[in-house]
């Protein structure tokens, strides 16, 4: 079994995209085909695409060239370069506007039913196509919660606040 964890700050090589999403794979073996599909997914394929040396783009030191939404999105290619059996998201998306969110999370929702995804979220929209959503309690206790049973608490809980 394979994991590959997301979190929310990428660390990115002073290297090439593609060396940072296949990170870890030596230049030779780097498959490019699995990198260019692998950006697909994250939506950054485009932004690669546009760039004068596309995938042979240096990143800068941590990334430097790159907004920190776009560098999260290398790092969610990287997992998914990887094809590991487990994905965990940690705050993976929180530097992204919704719009992109929303489409990067519908791509993530149609991988491989054999995977285990685990995204971990302030922004309940992120858990929206989640088959459990689990609610971390202030006294640290478990509590499996419905996804529109949540967005309904949380709504009366900001009109709550407003009046």
């Amino acid at each position: 079994m394979h994991i590959s964890h997301v979190p929310q700050n990428i660390y990115l090589a002073d290297s090439a995209i593609q060396e940072n999403i296949a990170f870890g794979v030596k230049l030779e073996e780097i498959n490019k085909s699995t990198v260019h599909r692998a950006a697909q997914q994250p939506e950054i394929s485009g932004v690669i695409n546009n760039l004068k040396n596309k995938y042979q783009t240096h990143v800068g030191e941590q990334g430097i060239q790159f907004s920190g939404g776009q560098r999260q999105r290398i790092g969610i290619a990287r997992a998914l370069y990887k094809d590991s059996d487990v994905l965990i998201f940690d705050e993976a998306t929180s530097a992204l506007d919704s719009q992109t969110e929303h489409k990067i999370m519908h791509h993530i929702s149609q991988l491989d039913n054999e995977k285990t995804i685990f995204i971990i979220a302030h922004r309940l929209t992120t858990l929206k196509n989640c088959d459990r959503v689990i609610k971390i309690n202030a006294d640290f206790t478990l509590e499996q919660v419905d996804y529109n049973q949540i967005i309904s608490n949380e709504s009366q809980h900001h009109n709550e606040k407003i009046e």
